[in-house]
This record gives structure tokens, sequence and C-alpha cells, in this order.
């Protein structure tokens, strides 16, 4: 029994540990997951915002000689993206500031279109140089309207079909050929998804239009010159600049030798643009870019520190759940425990074992099923043993009777005569009629009693029954009256007219000399009721629930002279229970009693 409540409180436990780990798991499983997605599209919407916010800066600092007009386009990047949008200098002087209040001490970038950042502007050349930044290289506006007229022309001679026959391999058609105007206003002939290089016809006009204007040359012999410089002080061959910003070697011969320090070339190319173009660009400024009403990096974030705070949170979510359910099964395991030792001491015959209730609970509700079960019990146990006492006391008389006579006419005491015979034949019939009563009470009890139900005459059933009895009502001086409506009802007249008759011969014993017993019969509420009678001493008020127990008598000394064997009207009330029905009396002590049994119809 101990095994089996640790084993309960237990399995409680368990269930509540499992849940609780279950659901916080769960829930962090969740609010990581969430809070990991909103932080991931802030980051990234962050980041795409500050990315444009930094293209625009860099593109107007890349065409601008200072910052003194940027003012408007940093209004426009605040309002356009919701955030704070500030410039200053490297010495944190503003320059120029969509917001109030004090700067983060947080850099978000550094704007440099000589030095671009290449996590915002991925798509930079190598030497980090902002196409947009030409400097010397800007086109007159004469010279980047000629330039396109001849690209034009050049896109319609890539685009037009051969005049004549074509040979293979030596025209081709580009349809998708289109004029694209570069930062510096030089325009330059774009064919996306194909090849120039096996265009043959219109080689010719493709290399006048490759060719620099006079300035790109001045600005390309400046270049140049700080190139060649730069090698120079490297010990490295002398190389040719060309316009997109690429190199060669000036002598092949002598490049063989410097061909292992090519980035060594490169690094004195960028270094020589970035020389060139400084004074045509504005100068590196820091951008901070806020959100309004954030001081900073959001408030959670899955570091160490937060997973930890996540755990612990966790850990002491299960200890409270776990201890509430420890309380809880405390509490629901003692009730349950009170009513395993009360079963126990039951078990062992103490049929006065009660438990204690308190609360409107299921434990409660089982702990009241419990009482009234041992009270029952209780009773069922006494009727038992008082059963066993009226049975040996209604059998050991008739039995003592006989043994008694039988000895003293055996011993020649008395004479075995006509008169002691029908003596001891009396006595065994009472003794057959108690024998006889307890059969059907057995019967009734085990279900085992039979109904051979068919329709009869219930006024003549009573008046059968009166006709059997009225020897022994004329022996006791009382008068049968049947007082019955001709009524035609299905049950099992056998078993009634047992019924009536046991009714008759009490009401018969009970009844003194010059009184009347009545037998009457009629119908009500889909029910047979057959009623007797008889104005005998009657039946005390707080005896009346007694009547139909078994053994029990009005007379407490058992005087066989005022009553039968005490089975009969426990048989009636079988007997009526059999068909469906009930048995009831009313009595005032000293105006006799009425016995009323109820037959519902059958369905």
């Amino acid at each position: 029994m101990r095994s089996s409540r640790g084993s309960l409180l237990l399995r409680l436990l368990a269930l509540s540990a499992v849940v609780s780990l279950l659901s916080v798991a769960a829930t962090a499983w969740l609010a990581v997951r969430t809070t990991t997605r909103a932080i991931q599209q802030e980051q990234v919407q962050a980041l795409s915002d500050d990315a444009r916010i930094y293209d625009a800066l860099v593109g107007y600092a890349a065409t601008h000689p200072d910052w003194s007009g940027a003012g408007p386009l940093v209004d426009r990047l605040a309002a356009s993206t919701g955030h704070r949008v500030a410039l200053t200098t490297r010495a944190r002087t503003p320059l120029a500031d969509s917001g109030d209040g004090a700067l983060p001490a947080r850099v978000s970038a550094t704007v440099d279109p000589l030095g671009v950042d290449t996590t915002l502007l991925p798509g930079v050349r190598d030497d980090r140089i902002d196409a947009r930044a030409v400097g010397p290289f800007r086109l007159t506006p004469a010279e980047s309207a000629n330039l396109r007229v001849v690209a034009t022309r050049v896109a319609g001679c890539l685009r037009a079909p051969p005049a004549g026959p074509a040979q293979s391999g030596d025209v081709s058609v580009f349809r998708n050929a289109v004029v694209v105007t570069g930062p510096s206003g030089r325009s330059h002939i774009e064919t996306p998804g194909s090849d120039l290089s096996t265009d043959l016809a219109c080689a010719g006009p493709r290399a006048t239009l490759a060719e620099p204007t006079a300035t790109e040359q001045q600005a390309l012999r400046r270049l140049g010159t700080l190139v060649d410089a730069c090698v120079k002080r490297q010990r490295l061959p002398a190389v040719r600049v060309g316009l997109d910003s690429t190199w060669t070697w000036a002598d092949q011969d002598a490049a063989r030798a410097g061909e292992s320090r090519a980035g060594a070339v490169a690094d004195c190319l960028a270094g020589a643009r970035r020389e060139q173009l400084t004074g045509y660009v504005a100068p590196a400024a820091l951008l901070f870019v806020t959100t309004p009403g954030t001081t900073g990096p959001p408030g959670f974030d899955l570091s160490a520190r937060n997973r930890w705070r996540v755990i612990g949170v966790a850990a002491v979510v299960l200890l409270v759940a776990v201890g509430v359910t420890a309380v809880v099964g405390v509490r629901m395991v003692r009730p349950l425990r009170a009513l395993t030792a009360a079963a126990g001491r039951m078990r062992d015959g103490d049929d006065g074992t009660r438990v204690a209730v308190t609360g409107r609970d299921e434990i409660a509700r089982l702990g009241t099923a419990f009482n009234a079960m041992a009270e029952r019990r209780h009773e069922v146990e006494q009727l038992r043993r008082a059963m066993v006492g009226d049975v040996a006391h209604e059998m050991r008389s008739p039995v003592t009777n006989i043994r008694g006579w039988l000895e003293a006419a055996d011993e020649g005491v008395v004479p075995l005569d006509r008169e002691l015979t029908a003596s001891l034949l009396e006595e065994a019939r009472l003794l057959q009629h108690v024998i006889d009563d307890l059969q059907d009470l057995a019967a009734a009890d085990a279900g085992e009693l039979r109904l051979h139900p068919v329709p009869f005459p219930a006024d003549e059933l009573l008046r059968a029954t009166a006709d059997a009895f009225t020897e022994t009502a004329d022996r006791a001086g009382v008068s049968l009256v049947v007082d019955a409506v001709p009524t035609f009802w299905t049950a099992d007249p056998i078993r009634l007219r047992q019924a009536v008759g046991n009714l008759v011969a009490n009401a018969i014993r009970h009844t003194p000399s010059g009184g009347r017993v009545t037998l009457s019969s009629r119908t009500g509420n889909g029910s047979l009721i057959l009623q007797v009678a008889d104005t005998g001493e009657g039946i005390p008020a707080e005896q009346l629930p007694l009547v139909f127990e078994r053994f029990w008598r009005a007379d407490a000394s058992r005087n066989r002279r005022t009553g039968g064997s005490g089975l009969g009207l426990s048989i009636v009330r079988k007997l009526a229970e059999a068909h469906g029905g009930t048995v009831s009396v009313t009595s005032a002590p000293g105006h006799g009693a009425t016995f009323t049994v109820r037959v519902p119809a059958r369905s």
C-alpha cells in the first residue's frame, strides 16, 4: 500500500515535470524563433535602409567637392526611411542632421567615395573607388553630346541586318544593343547576353567611340604621371594607363621581370586615382543612422547571457510546477490513503469504519459513497445476523416440540395417539411453511422468481382468495368482505393470489373477534390497485417502516398466537416488485391497517 501511494505521487510529479518541461520548451522555442525572425527581419530592413542611405550619400560625395548642400538630401532620406540621418566630420563636427539631440557613440559607416564600404555597396571595383567619382574625367557637354551621336550610330549599326550576302562568321546582329551614358558623360554600348568581340561589321565605328576626348586625354596624362612616379619609387617597369582605369606594361620585355609585382602596380594606380580625385569629391564624413525612440540595439538578443536567462526562467517555472503538483498530489493522496486504510479495516471485519469527508470534489464524493456503502453494509450485516437468529428461532420451536413429543412417546410417557399425531403434524406443517417462505425469498433475491402473466379477472381473484380463508376467518370470528370492480388485468394470477393471501392471513391474525377484513380492487394511473384493510389494533407509526422486513412482528415477544413465520409481508413486497409494482401500508393505532399492492400495466 505504501509503495502504491509513492508510485501515484511519483507519477503525478513525473507527469507534471514532463508537461511543464514540454510547455516551457515549446514556449521558449516559439519565443526564440519568433524573436529571431523578427530580429532578422528588422536587421534586413535596417541593412536595406542603411545601404540606400549610404549609396545616396556616397553618390553625393562622389559628385560634389564638399558637403555644404547635403542638407536637403539628408532630410529626404530621413523622411523616406523613418530614421534619423546625421553627417559629421571625422572630428564629429556636424555637417547635416535630420534630427536633434546627441548622437550615439557608435558610427553607422564612413562615407568616403574613395574608400567605399563593400558590405553596404558590394558591387564596387577592387580599388573601392566609387564609379560616380570621375573628377577631371567628366566630359564637357559638347563632348558628351558628340559621343552620344557616335554611340547611337554604332548601336544602329549593330542592330541593322547585313545589306548583302553575309559571310559566315563575319557579321552578327545585336538587336539588344543599347546606348548607356556613364557618370562621366561618356556613352558606350551594352549588349546584355552577347559578346561584342564577334562583331566585325561595326568594329570601325566602335573604335572611334572608344577614343578618348581632349578632356579625358588631359586627365589620363595627369594620371599617368602620378602612376609613373609611384612605379619608379617601387623600381618597377613603366606602365600605360587606359581610359577604363586599366594598365599595361610599356615595355613587354622589361615587364617579364615585374610580372610578379603586378599587385604593386595596381596599388600605385589606385593611389594615383585617389590623389587625382581628391579635389573633386567631398571629404570623408561619419554617418549616423538611428531610429527615433530607440537608444541602441534591440533589448533582446540571442547572446549566451540571454540564453542562460531563458534557461533560468524555464527552471523556475519547472520547479514551481513540480512544487504545486507535489502539494496537490499530497492533498490528493491523503484521502485516498484514508480510503485504502478504511477499506482494509472493513475487509478485516470492522463494519463501523468511516472516513472523514471534506470538500465537494470527486474524492469527497468518493468518500461519501464509501461511507454510504459502509453504512449499507453495516445494515445488511445486522439484517443478516438478525435473519440467522430469526431463522434459528423460527425453526427451533417446531423442531424442539416435535423432538420433545417423540422422545416422550418413545419413553412411554405419553401415548402416541391420534391427538399427539395431529399436533406433531401441525408443527411439521409450520416448519414446512417457514422453509417454503425462505425458498420464495431466496428465489426473489436471486432474481429467479419466474412470472407467468396472463389476462385474468381481478375481482374473481379476490373472491377466490376470500373463499379460501373463509374457514380461518370464521374460527377467528372475523368477517371477510369483497368490494371489487370487475376488471381484467394481465399479470401472474397465482403469485398475486399468494400475495393477497399473505395479506389476508396477516389481517385475520391481527383483527379481534367481531372485526372485519375488506378485500377491494380498482384501477388508477395505469395500475391495478389491490387493497386488504382490517379493523384490528393497527401498527404504531414508528414501526411502519419495518413492516416488510423479514421476521418482523408487531409482537416483539414473538408469541406464535399473534404471528406466523414473519416472512409473509416480505414475500408480498418481493412479489409486487417482481411485477414492477409496489406495496405500502397505512395505519392508525386502534383503527386497523390498510395494505395496498399496485401492479402496473405490462407494456
